[in-house]
């Protein structure tokens, strides 16, 4: 009786957290069926709009199951540029969980020296030709990144420095927070974004949010990344270009860095 009282137990709980592992239909019902074999290429979904076209995101459709506050971050910001990515990508759900992707996050060094292809240039080129971690929004010294962690903190914030291959030093605060079923990762920048000497992207004016839940199919990470840009800056630059090529290099490597403890 003690035997099958305990079997009743683990099938209850193996039940229970079976429960917990979203599939990707439920996070996003009713997809179009493009959109979602687009989520599941190695590319993912990209999708790019403006304000003044009206923004359309997946994420903040009636239907979505996603907590409302992931995108909800970003319209406060009030941008008039918005870049939206779901990507899935394959990993067993058992063998990667979100302190596996915490501390893929936290190695922020990796960040450096990863490619894009430059128009311009007519070559790959890294976008981020430094990536530190800073002790804090008032002082910038380089400290190294922490050894893995073997907790995940429900909340967290760290400063980063990336230097940029067309704005040189930008300057971020990541905002980490576990939300719903999964880990947001908030990139704000903390100091003007500028190319020389002109101000592109003023202070607090651009996010990137990241939302990272491990799921039945492997691990969804939805972005959404906005920006507040004036006309003139705008007239000037490729702003859904400028925007989508730093988001994906950010998800690159996310990816990299849970593959990685797979």
């Amino acid at each position: 009786m003690k035997k099958l009282l305990i079997l009743c137990l683990l099938l209850f709980l193996a039940n229970n957290i079976f429960a917990q592992t979203r599939s990707f239909d439920e996070v996003f019902p009713n997809l179009n069926n493009d959109i979602r074999n687009s989520a599941f290429s190695n590319s993912g979904y990209v999708k790019s709009s403006q304000k003044t076209n009206g923004f359309v995101i997946m994420g903040n459709e009636k239907n979505s199951k996603l907590d409302s506050q992931i995108v909800n971050n970003v319209f406060r910001k009030n941008p008039n540029y918005l870049v939206e990515s779901i990507m899935v990508i394959s990993a067993n759900p058992d063998s990667v969980n979100l302190l596996d992707i915490y501390n893929a996050l936290g190695n922020i060094r990796d960040l450096g020296g990863r490619l894009y292809n430059s128009h311009t240039k007519n070559k790959s080129i890294p976008l981020f030709e430094e990536a530190t971690r800073i002790t804090s929004n008032k002082q910038t010294n380089a400290i190294p990144d922490p050894s893995p962690s073997k907790t995940l903190p429900k909340t967290e914030t760290v400063y980063i420095r990336l230097k940029d291959a067309n704005f040189g030093n930008t300057y971020y605060r990541a905002e980490i927070a576990l939300v719903q079923n999964g880990l947001r990762y908030t990139l704000t920048n903390f100091r003007n974004i500028s190319y020389l000497f002109i101000p592109v992207m003023k202070e607090e004016t651009f996010i990137a949010q990241l939302y990272f839940e491990p799921i039945q199919e492997g691990i969804l990470i939805y972005s959404v990344a906005g920006a507040d840009i004036s006309d003139f800056v705008a007239s000037k630059i490729d702003v859904d270009s400028a925007i989508s090529k730093r988001v994906n290099v950010i998800i690159s490597w996310a990816v990299d860095g849970i593959r990685k403890k797979q």
